[in-house]
């Protein structure tokens, strides 16, 4: 299996306190990798490491094949990202940063700022200087920057920040095409847990600095993670009953008056059955999939 990036026991430390410990990370090629956690949960800080804007305290990152340095030029060069917020020189129209970056990263391609602008549906303010785009515009703006020289990888840190749902749909087909039609690469963090679910070909879950899960969305799918999910009157004697009498072990208490079962051995019929004779009244009941949201935090639960 061909990985254009992996992390190797990748940690940083700040003073006293670990921000990100022990990291492996796998991405394959031509793939949508998709990097969540919560806030502060280091995801922004092993994407710097990886863009060489922070050094590891120990481990290290390896970007095709090679091992990642200080001197790495080569290497960086073959990648576009957004990092935290995108900054521009703001007295400067789009074109002309985007002009200036292909200047800087020695890529000279007719109608390539053009094309970018375009595909970011910003071409009408093509001509306008930065500092009159709104946030949602400067996003799409740092977007067109990071695809502007045809890099094979590209790194994303929360790219549809400021963005309508239009706007998300917008980046999150534009990503799909990048990957499918040209073989990019891509890295995206995100808190929408539904936007990566949506694109991402594998996941890789970090909390508290740790990766806890990195796992393949056809692998989530095989799983057949579905449960059965009611409302009850009486948690706590639904709950007994389940375990004593039903011997269900995987269960899960969530709020005043709802559980899920995630045993498929029983039937929403016999859960019914047995409560109702035990005079535990049952307000809804029904079999429902567990979503990437679901599985994620069941996973950052478990794992606090």
């Amino acid at each position: 299996m061909t990985y254009v990036l992996k992390t190797n026991s990748l940690s940083k430390t700040i003073g006293d306190k670990k921000i990100v410990t022990d990291v492996n990370i796998h991405i394959e090629r031509g793939k949508i990798y998709g990097f969540l956690g919560p806030n502060g949960a280091g995801k922004t800080t092993v994407m710097k490491m990886i863009t060489n804007l922070w050094k590891p305290t120990s481990g290290n990152i390896e970007i095709f094949g090679e091992i990642l340095t200080p001197t790495s030029y080569g290497i960086l060069k073959r990648i576009g990202s957004i990092i935290e917020f995108p900054v521009f020189y703001e007295h400067l129209t789009g074109a002309e940063n985007l002009h200036l970056h292909c200047e800087y990263m020695g890529y000279y391609s007719p109608d390539s700022v053009k094309n970018a602008l375009k595909m970011l549906e910003l071409i009408d303010a093509a001509d306008t200087s930065v500092n009159k785009y709104s946030l949602g515009m400067k996003q799409r703006l740092g977007i067109a920057r990071a695809i502007l020289t045809k890099p094979e990888l590209i790194i994303l840190d929360e790219p549809t920040n400021g963005l309508d749902p239009s706007g998300m749909k917008s980046i999150r087909d534009l990503l799909k095409m990048l990957c499918q039609e040209y073989g990019i690469t891509i890295m995206i963090s995100s808190h929408i847990l539904s936007e990566v679910e949506s694109i991402a070909d594998t996941i890789g879950i970090l909390n508290h600095g740790k990766l806890i899960k990195e796992i393949s969305m056809q692998d989530i799918s095989d799983m057949n993670l579905s449960y059965i999910e009611l409302t009850v009157d009486n948690t706590s004697k639904a709950s007994y009953i389940f375990a004593d009498k039903m011997e269900i072990k995987n269960f899960k208490v969530i709020g005043d008056n709802t559980i899920r079962v995630y045993e498929n051995r029983i039937s929403p019929q016999e859960i019914s059955k047995i409560l109702s004779m035990n005079d535990v009244s049952i307000e809804s009941l029904g079999r429902k999939s567990e979503s990437l949201e679901d599985f994620f935090l069941k996973l950052t639960e478990e794992e606090k």
